[in-house]
């Protein structure tokens, strides 16, 4: 619906507003009336009106004067004003002028003519206002720390502020010819891959869209996120981009999930015989043998030093910027099968089963990751195929074969299926996840996103699929040779 002009007319004659009111309504326009020179000022305050329709001959205080205040109100300045009156000498008209007036109209005033100066003084101060706030939003765009781009319908790029031609590697005088995904992965992996091949104009309200451009031996990961707008008529559909640096915040997520994970899993298993054994003593040492005492004390001190270990591994695991580095930090194909053990044994898992194919000489070929990072990230695969098993205990099957430039890890489980709109949503933190018959809805977490920014820091990629043979889950990942 468009927008109505509103337009103050002031009076002190209930006559003169009733016949400005007569000629103006019906006319596309919201009326407001004042019937003295301070109750005009005090509305104008309130409304800031497109023209206001002033008379001049008022007690206490007349038109010319209430012009003068006007105008000398900063807020109120630009107001335009037709002094509407039964003087037409050069005298008044003059002091009109001064006063700040931008049009005449004498009484008796022609009503055609009265109500074509009243639409183009509100068509051209509507223009004035609009071209105003556009060269407020240009400058506030041009200044801002994101990138804002405007895209026509077939994705190319109408406008990009200074920050968005910085992200893109663009120059300032450069003539756009590309379409913004062209640009975009000339430089950035596109994550989550299956969400930007449903277009632009997908969305959904969790979910989340990156520029990922993996780290190097040079250069750490930078990451942007992409929001997107459809703006839609019956006409055309233009997007609105927006880029947002989210590197840090990346970061500080991925450290507060490792250091959490770590504390949960790691822990907990050396804490147990640790503090048993001290509560035992501490109850019992007055019974005990001095052969008995030694042995305690002995259990509690492997227990302690292992403890220690733990603490420094966590500790090592909250730089996972450096774990996660290319040619600094790497781990062998053969050393999966032991991680791989480990976790099974953390998490108490009954079956797991790994399968390698298509790899030649296993101890000699590295990937691009630590072994702290393939433990974080097969830990939390395990730990979600667990919460989500219906029995909480999953049979878990690891495939590892090589693909080109890299090897592909999937963890399959016989757990339940999941929606279209549950895989899409499954790299997204905090996304609802199943419902179960009890009636819990066990949310996603942070954690798989935590493991899609390990993965696609490093170039590699994340898929989810509901397997085909049985009910359950296929978490399957890429990650580049070293």
């Amino acid at each position: 619906m468009k927008q109505k002009s509103t337009i103050l007319i002031v009076d002190d004659e209930e006559i003169g507003r009733e016949a400005l009111k007569g000629l103006l309504t019906n006319q596309g326009y919201d009326l407001f009336f004042a019937s003295n020179g301070i109750e005009a000022l005090a509305l104008a305050v309130k409304l800031t009106p497109d023209v206001i329709l002033l008379d001049v001959m008022m007690p206490e205080m007349d038109g010319f004067e209430v012009c003068h205040a006007l105008r000398a109100n900063s807020l109120m300045a630009e107001i335009p004003i037709i002094i509407v009156t039964a003087l037409d000498d050069q005298d008044s008209r003059q002091s009109g002028i001064e006063a700040g007036a931008d049009e005449f109209i004498s009484k008796p005033f022609n009503r055609a003519e009265l109500r074509a100066r009243v639409r183009t003084v509100t068509n051209l101060n509507r223009y004035r206002r609009l071209l105003t706030e556009q060269t407020k939003f240009k400058w506030v765009i041009e200044q801002a720390n994101e990138g804002y781009l405007i895209l026509d319908h077939n994705e190319q790029i109408c406008y990009a502020n200074p920050q968005a031609r910085l992200y893109l590697n663009l120059h300032t005088e450069d003539v756009i010819t590309e379409s913004f995904l062209y640009l975009a992965k000339k430089q950035y992996h596109c994550e989550p891959q299956d969400i930007w091949k449903k277009g632009l104009g997908y969305s959904e309200k969790q979910i989340l869209r990156y520029l990922v451009r993996p780290e190097t031996s040079i250069s750490d990961a930078f990451w942007l996120q992409v929001d997107v707008m459809e703006i839609s008529t019956r006409e055309n559909k233009q997007y609105i981009i927006r880029l947002c640096d989210v590197t840090d915040n990346i970061l500080l997520k991925r450290q507060k999930w490792a250091f959490q994970g770590q504390i949960n899993h790691k822990l907990r298993t050396p804490l147990i015989p640790f503090t048993n054994a001290s509560q035992y003593l501490k109850e019992n040492f007055s019974q005990m043998s001095e052969a008995n005492i030694e042995e305690f004390i002995n259990m509690i001190y492997s227990g302690g030093i292992r403890l220690q270990s733990e603490i420094e591994e966590i500790l090592n695991y909250l730089n996972v910027s450096k774990a996660t580095k290319i040619g600094v930090a790497f781990c062998k194909l053969s050393k999966l099968q032991s991680i791989v053990i480990a976790i099974k044994k953390m998490l108490e898992l009954k079956s797991v089963h790994v399968f390698q194919q298509d790899i030649d000489e296993p101890d000699k070929t590295y990937i691009s990751a630590s072994n702290e990072m393939m433990e974080l990230i097969l830990t939390e695969l395990f730990s979600n195929a667990k919460k989500f098993h219906p029995k909480g205990s999953p049979i878990l099957q690891v495939n590892i074969t090589t693909v080109p430039n890299g090897i592909r890890i999937q963890v399959c489980d016989n757990g339940i299926r999941l929606s279209p709109e549950q895989l899409a949503g499954i790299w997204t933190p905090y996304y609802q996840g199943e419902k179960f018959h009890t009636g819990e809805v066990k949310g996603m977490g942070l954690g798989l996103s935590m493991v899609a920014s390990l993965i696609w820091n490093i170039g590699g990629t994340c898929r989810a699929y509901n397997r085909t043979d049985i009910s359950g889950l296929v978490i399957e990942i890429t990650l580049p040779f070293d």
